[in-house]
C-alpha cells in the first residue's frame, strides 16, 4: 500500500516526548559498545563507566543550579516523585505519631496544585493510604491565568505535612513564581516539605534549586532529547530521605540497581549542551518565542475561531493550548496527522480522556476543555521546521474549507459538491442532513446547537436552499439548535412546534414534503414522547402499500435505537402508543430500511428492524405478534427500570440492552497480507476518514473516499453488494474497525479493516 504523497513528520508534540539528539543516542551508542563498564566494578573499564557517571552527576548540578544537595539518577520522573512522596511521608509520619505521644491533636493534610501532573495527586493518595497516615488531600485552587491560589496555600500550610507544586504545566506551559511561592509557603510553614516537578522546566526556564527551599525536584530524559528511562532528582541538603530501591548499594546506597549507563550518557549531552550555548543545538529563549509567535499568527489566520487557553505572559514559549470553536479535539489532531503534524489533546499520558482536568480547573469553558489541542516543541527547534509546520497548518485549514467546514471569505468555487446523507454528532447525539446535489435543496433533522456554526457553513458553502429543520421529537437531553437556524435560513416559514412545514403537501393521508426528486414524509409515531414522529425519506409512491418499495432512510428519532427501544417513562411517554407506533413503522418501511436514529451510544451508525430484531426479543415478539400490549408494556418497564443504573450525569433516552448480533470475527489485514489481496484478489480498498484528511494524505491504493459521516449513505447505496469486499481503513485502525462492525451487523458479510491503519503502514 503506498501513500501518493508521503511527507515527512512535523512533531509538536515535545511535551509528551522528543526524539533523541543524534548527539545523545551515538553517546548511548558509545557507552554500550564501548564505556560499558559497571560503575561498581573496581577495574579500568569499571572506573571509566564510573567517571562517566560522576561527571554527568556534576553537570545535572550544574543545570539546575545544585552546588549543594543530592542528584540521585532514576528511571524517570514518576519514580521520581515516589522518591519524594515516599521520603517526606516516611518522616511525617515520625512527627505523626510524636504528637500522638504528646497528646497534641491535630488535623494533617496533604497540598498539591489542581493542575498538577495526575502522577502527584495518585501518588500522594497510594502513599498516604499504604503508609497509614491518612492525612486529608486538598488540590490548591489555580484562577484562569492557572496561577496558585496563595491565599489558600497561606491558609492550608500550616497543617500540612507536604506540599506538591510544578513548575510549568505539561498542558498549557504555564510556570509558577516559585520564589513567590516560597515566601507564602515558608511563612506560613517553615517545616512543610516542597516538591517542586521541574519537569517541563529542564532547558527552558533558568533553575537555581540550591538557593531555594526546595526539598525535592524530580527531572525527566525523554522530554529533552534524552532516552526514555533515564532521570534524576534533586534532594536539598537538609531534607530526608527514604531509599525506595534496596539492593546492592548503587548511587551511594541511595538508590540500587545496577546504573544506566547508556542513559547517563545520553542525557549529559544534553547537559553539556545546556551549559555551553556556543556548541549546543538548542536555541534561546527569545528564538523560541519568535517560533511560538509565528506559530500563532498561523493559526489566527487560517482558524479565525481559534481561542488560546492560556497566557503567553504566564508561559514557556514552547507550549500552545489552543481550542477551534465548532470542532472536537479528535477532528483536529485527526485533521493535523493527516497532514504529518503531530499534536496532543491536553496530556499524552491521559488521552483517552475526553476534556482537560487542567483547563476545567482554570475555569475555561466546557468547550474549550474539551476542544483542547497542546501544541509543544523542544528548544531543538530550527527556523525550518516552524515554516514547514505553518505550511502545513495552512493546508490542513485549506482543506477543511474544500470539505465545507470553514468559511474561506467565500471562496468555495472548488469545493466537494455534497449528495446524499450525511451524519454529524456530537457525543452520542446524532443531527441528520440531506442535500440532493440536482435541485440545490436540503433538510435537517435532530439539529444540534453544538453543530449550529457547522450547519450554518455547510448550508452556505454548498450554497444549498434549505427546505426544512425538524425535530422528531421534543429532546429531554438537550436543546434544539433549530431556532437559531431557522431564524437565518427560513425567517419566514411557518411551522408546528417541532418544525414541520405548515405548507406541505399530502398523499394518502399522509403529509411530505418534496427534496428534489424525494418526498419526506411525516409519520405520527407518538410512544417515547407524545409528539415523536417518524420522518421518511422515499421516492414518490402510489399508495401506502408502496412506500417499503421506495423508502431509503426513516429518521425515528429514539423510538428505535441501536440495541434498545427509546424509553417510555416520561410524563409524555406511553408505552400503549410505541406499541402501536412499532407495528405502524414495520408496516411501512418493512424490514431492511436503514433507520437513523437520534442518537448513537455504541458507535453503530444505523440500522433496521431485521438486525434489531434479532438481538432484542421485546421487539421482535411486538412485530410477529407473539406479544400483546399488556405484554409489551410489562417488559417495557422493566428494561426502562435499567436506566437507573445508567443515566449518570446524562439523561439517557432509551436502556441499552447487553445482548449483541453474533457474527463472525472481523477480519483484519495487515500491511503485507493488504498488499498481497490488492495484487491477487478481488479487494476494494475504502478510506474512511473524512474528505479533509483524504485530500491531504491517502494511498494510491484507494479506489474511494467514504467519510463515517457518510458511512450511512454509503450502506443504503451498497444494499445490493452485501457480499463484495470492502477493506477499510483509517489512521489509526479504530474507525475502520468500527465502521468493519456496523456493516457487517447489517449483513455485509465480506467486510474487513486495516488493522493499525496508515499509522502502522507507513
Amino acid at each position: 500500500m503506498k501513500n501518493a504523497t508521503p511527507l515527512s513528520q512535523i512533531y509538536l508534540d515535545a511535551n509528551a516526548t522528543t526524539p533523541v539528539l543524534p548527539e545523545a543516542a551515538a553517546a548511548a551508542m558509545n557507552s554500550m559498545e564501548v564505556l560499558f563498564g559497571n560503575p561498581s566494578s573496581s577495574h579500568i573499564t569499571g572506573l571509566k563507566a564510573k567517571d562517566l557517571m560522576e561527571t554527568t552527576r556534576q553537570n545535572a548540578q550544574k543545570v539546575i543550579g545544585a552546588d549543594t544537595g543530592k542528584v540521585i539518577f532514576t528511571s524517570g520522573a514518576t519514580e521520581g516523585i515516589q522518591t519524594a512522596i515516599i521520603s517526606a511521608l516516611v518522616e511525617a509520619k515520625k512527627r505523626i505519631e510524636a504528637d500522638k505521644l504528646n497528646d497534641v491533636s491535630t488535623s494533617y493534610s496533604l497540598l498539591y496544585g489542581a493542575t498538577e501532573h495526575k502522577a502527584v495527586p495518585e501518588s500522594l493518595k497510594h502513599w498516604n493510604q499504604i503508609l497509614g497516615i491518612n492525612a486529608e488531600i486538598k488540590a490548591i485552587p489555580v484562577d484562569r491565568l492557572g496561577n496558585l491560589d496563595k491565599q489558600f496555600i497561606a491558609d492550608e500550610a500550616p497543617n500540612a505535612l507536604m506540599i506538591c507544586t510544578m513548575a510549568v504545566n505539561n498542558e498549557t506551559g504555564v510556570y509558577q513564581d516559585l520564589a513567590e511561592l516560597e515566601q507564602v509557603i515558608r511563612s506560613a510553614n517553615n517545616d512543610i516539605f516542597w516538591m517542586v516537578d521541574c519537569v517541563q522546566a529542564l532547558g527552558k526556564t533558568k533553575l537555581n534549586l540550591s538557593q531555594t527551599s526546595i526539598d525535592y525536584a524530580p527531572f525527566s530524559g525523554h522530554k529533552l532529547y534524552a532516552p526514555k528511562g533515564i532521570g534524576f532528582v534533586y534532594i536539598r541538603q537538609s531534607a530526608p530521605f527514604t531509599s525506595i530501591i534496596a539492593g546492592g548499594g548503587q548511587e551511594s546506597g541511595l538508590r540500587s540497581g545496577t546504573e544506566n549507563l547508556p542513559g547517563m550518557a545520553a542525557i549529559n549531552v544534553i547537559f553539556e549542551m545546556l551549559l555551553n550555548t556556543q556548541h549546543s543545538a538548542f536555541a534561546d529563549i527569545k528564538t523560541l518565542r519568535g517560533y511560538q509567535t509565528q506559530l500563532v499568527d498561523t493559526l489566527k489566520s487560517v482558524f479565525p475561531a481559534v481561542v488560546f487557553n492560556h497566557d503567553f505572559n504566564n508561559s514557556v514559549p514552547t507550549t500552545l493550548n489552543f481550542a477551534i470553536e465548532g470542532f472536537s479535539s479528535k477532528e483536529i489532531m485527526d485533521l493535523f496527522d493527516a497532514a504529518n503534524i503531530r499534536v496532543s489533546s491536553g496530556s499524552a499520558c491521559s488521552s483517552k480522556v475526553t476534556r482537560s482536568f487542567v483547563l476545567d480547573a482554570m475555569g475555561l469553558p466546557a468547550w474549550q476543555s474539551e476542544a483542547a489541542i497542546r501544541m509543544s516543541f523542544g528548544p531543538a527547534m530550527t527556523q525550518a521546521q516552524v515554516d514547514e509546520a505553518c505550511l502545513r497548518i495552512k493546508s490542513a485549514a485549506k482543506a477543511l474549507t474544500h470539505s465545507c467546514m470553514i468559511l474561506d471569505n467565500g471562496e468555495i468555487d472548488d469545493k466537494q459538491p455534497l449528495n446524499g446523507l450525511v451524519q454529524l454528532r456530537s457525543g452520542s447525539n446524532c443531527t441528520w442532513v440531506y442535500a440532493d446535489q440536482q435541485s440545490k435543496q436540503a433538510f435537517i433533522i435532530d439539529p444540534l446547537p453544538e453543530l449550529n456554526d457547522r450547519l450554518d457553513t455547510l448550508l452556505q458553502c454548498q450554497q444549498l436552499e434549505l427546505m426544512a429543520i425538524i425535530d422528531t421529537h421534543g429532546h429531554a437531553d438537550h436543546q434544539s439548535g433549530r431556532t437559531f437556524l431557522a431564524d437565518k435560513h427560513l425567517p419566514t416559514q411557518q411551522t408546528d412546534a417541532l418544525g414541520w412545514p405548515q405548507a406541505c403537501l399530502q398523499h394518502s393521508q399522509l403529509q411530505y414534503i418534496e427534496i428534489g426528486h424525494q418526498w419526506l414524509v411525516n409519520v405520527a409515531t407518538p410512544g417515547h414522547t407524545g409528539d415523536s414522529m417518524s420522518l421518511l425519506l422515499c421516492s414518490p409512491f402510489k399508495d401506502k402499500n408502496d412506500i417499503e418499495q421506495q423508502c431509503q432512510f426513516a429518521f425515528c428519532g429514539d423510538t428505535v435505537l441501536m440495541g434498545s427501544l427509546g424509553r417510555t417513562n416520561f410524563d409524555s411517554s406511553s408505552a400503549t402508543d410505541m406499541f402501536s407506533s412499532l407495528k405502524l413503522i414495520h408496516s411501512l418501511i418493512g424490514s431492511n430500511t436503514l433507520i437513523c436514529a437520534s442518537h448513537d451510544y455504541n458507535n453503530e451508525f444505523t440500522t433496521h428492524l431485521s438486525a434489531e430484531c434479532q438481538r432484542n426479543p421485546l421487539l421482535r415478539n411486538t412485530l410477529n405478534g407473539q406479544l400483546d400490549v399488556d405484554g409489551f408494556e410489562k417488559l417495557k418497564a422493566e428494561l426502562d427500570s435499567h436506566l437507573c443504573d445508567q443515566t449518570g450525569s446524562e439523561i439517557m433516552c432509551g436502556a441499552l440492552t447487553d445482548s449483541q448480533l453474533a457474527g463472525q470475527a472481523i477480519v483484519e489485514y495487515n500491511h503485507q497480507s493488504l498488499n498481497y489481496a490488492l495484487a491477487n484478489d478481488d479487494v476494494t480498498l475504502i478510506d474512511i476518514r473524512e474528505p479533509h484528511e483524504y485530500a491531504l494524505q491517502h494511498t494510491e491504493d484507494s479506489s474511494e473516499n467514504v467519510p463515517l459521516t457518510r458511512l450511512v449513505d454509503f450502506i443504503q447505496q451498497q444494499q445490493e453488494q452485501k457480499h463484495r469486499k470492502w477493506v477499510l481503513v483509517c489512521r489509526s485502525g479504530s474507525r475502520s474497525f468500527v465502521a468493519a462492525q456496523a456493516m457487517q451487523r447489517l449483513g455485509f458479510d465480506n467486510v474487513a479493516h486495516l488493522k493499525g491503519g496508515y499509522a502502522l503502514s507507513s
